[in-house]
């Protein structure tokens, strides 16, 4: 049955696919039929927009609890998304928090939304995950946190990896995690090959070898690409924005 939204988040919605970049999925392929996890770079706001309006089929995306309650916007929108711009503009910033909270909160309560918190709420984030996988959809994630891998993608928190495990104990199949980059710059959304959780592994090693190879096929896939600047994942100013040339290690 289709969610019903209120009629201020269509228009909110319409009004952004209108004015957002129209991009362009690639690599669609490569998805698996059935429940999958996405896995991609947050690009700043760019990945959770872009997924909402085009990535295909029935999906679900992971978005922080606190930006759906707008008590609790003001507090965590300044930390995570403008605490690192210039200090003397920083007061805007938290005028801006404040102001953005009942949007928000209509925004992300209307939107394909799993609701992610760290305390043991996170035990309710997986079960609605799960419930949305054991349903076909897919559950799309941006798991970067601030420590930097290389020039396209921040290092991923693996937690979410944990997913797979219970999904396994509840239906007895392996879940598919597949790379996304989010290219504003080239207008695209690129899908890379899935990479299948092994139940018989200790969940440690899993999550470090899924989330490895999902930053290396991230990276890959940005690097195949023409050249072009990278949005990364903190807000910061488009003068420290990268490009995407291979970074050479000796």
């Amino acid at each position: 049955m289709e969610k019903k939204t209120s009629l201020t988040y269509r228009i909110i919605r319409a009004t952004v696919r209108f004015f957002y970049l129209k991009m362009e999925v690639c690599g669609a392929e490569n998805l698996p039929e059935g429940p999958a996890i996405i896995a991609g770079n947050h690009s700043q706001a760019n990945g959770p927009v872009a997924c909402q309006l085009y990535f295909p089929g029935d999906f679900r995306i992971w978005t922080i609890g606190e930006m759906m309650d707008k008590k609790t916007v003001p507090a965590y929108a300044y930390q995570d998304f403008w605490s690192k711009k210039p200090k003397g503009v920083r007061w805007f910033y938290k005028i801006l928090a404040h102001l953005i909270g009942p949007l928000a909160e209509c925004i992300f309560t209307n939107a394909d939304t799993i609701p992610v918190y760290k305390d043991r709420r996170i035990f309710e984030t997986f079960r609605l995950t799960v419930d949305a996988l054991k349903e076909d959809e897919k559950v799309i994630i941006f798991p970067e946190c601030y420590d930097e891998h290389n020039n396209i993608v921040h290092q991923f928190q693996t937690g979410f990896v944990d997913v797979a495990k219970r999904y396994y104990r509840e239906t007895g199949k392996e879940l598919p995690f597949v790379p996304l980059y989010v290219c504003p710059a080239l207008k695209r959304l690129v899908i890379g090959k899935p990479i299948y959780f092994d139940h018989e592994a200790k969940i440690r090693d899993e999550q470090l070898r899924i989330c490895g190879y999902l930053m290396d096929e991230i990276s890959e896939m940005a690097y195949a690409l023409p050249k072009h600047r990278v949005v990364p994942y903190p807000n910061v100013s488009k003068k420290q924005w990268p490009d995407s040339e291979r970074m050479i290690t000796k």
